[in-house]
């Protein structure tokens, strides 16, 4: 039996039986041989067959689909974490992964960046610059360490991949520029690779075809790299170059959100 398959099968037994059945207009009964709700109940509830339903608990190998995965999320009143454990059990897409978080970044870990003595910066779901520190300001001279205009509403957020590609000064300050905006795009794309329906994500992508041909080049190569750290060289207008070690981590409750650090290289 698929391992997937019976955690499938025991993790919805345990949803269950965490719900009384009165919650769902069942009587209560002393006949119940268990806590919570029978089979039966949760197949009539989600609109399935019975025997389907009971086949799933049991890991058999029956193909079970989004829509009938999204029924019985919403029947058992699965929290978001149980929601994407049951469709990563399954092997299926969640139709409402993709439904954008709100890419902002917290007044507690915004405020923690200013405690960081190194560069520091959170990015966002497209990698819009969300907050820095005055050390990250400081090594992207001319592009971090401008002034926010007052009046902003229609002034472009600073995106990592908009500077880089888009902007003439970075192709100088990033050392071997094009091996790392070859990466970068790589990187992107796992990153964003479940998501590349959601419209800003595909107005970014497409300003950067339009503006780069280096991006349209290597975006069409659809190379795919899990973001990782490693050494970062930079070409600074005042300091020269300058070398760090650079590591990504990812917020528990905002998992869409990175934190990166660079420690300099001595």
């Amino acid at each position: 039996m698929d391992s997937r398959r019976k955690e499938l099968g025991e993790f919805l037994q345990v949803l269950r039986s965490r719900h009384a059945p009165e919650e769902f207009g069942f009587p209560a009964g002393s006949r119940r041989r268990a806590q919570g709700l029978r089979r039966e109940e949760v197949a009539q509830l989600a609109g399935i067959s019975p025997t389907w339903y009971t086949w799933i608990e049991q890991g058999r190998a029956v193909n079970v689909s989004a829509e009938a995965l999204n029924r019985l999320a919403q029947m058992l009143r699965l929290t978001r974490g149980e929601r994407a454990y049951i469709f990563e059990l399954a092997g299926r897409h969640d139709p409402l992964g993709a439904a954008p978080e709100e890419d902002t970044a917290s007044a507690l870990l915004s405020g923690l960046l200013g405690d960081i003595g190194i560069p520091a910066y959170i990015m966002g779901r497209t990698w819009d610059m969300l907050a820095w520190n005055k050390a990250a300001a400081a090594l992207f001279a001319g592009w971090l360490d401008k002034k926010v205009k007052a009046d902003k509403t229609h002034e472009q957020p600073r995106n990592l991949l908009r500077f880089v590609f888009l902007q003439p000064s970075a192709r100088q300050f990033i050392a071997d520029w094009e091996t790392r905006a070859r990466r970068l795009s790589a990187e992107f794309r796992a990153d964003c690779r479940t998501r590349l329906d959601e419209p800003a994500l595909a107005r970014l992508v497409d300003d950067l075809k339009k503006g780069s041909p280096e991006f349209s080049r290597y975006w069409k190569q659809h190379d795919v790299l899990e973001r990782q750290g490693g050494q970062r060289a930079f070409n600074h207008p005042r300091l020269g170059r300058v070398t760090y070690q650079q590591v990504t981590l990812r917020p528990v409750d905002q998992e869409h959100l990175k934190l990166v650090l660079l420690k300099p290289e001595r």
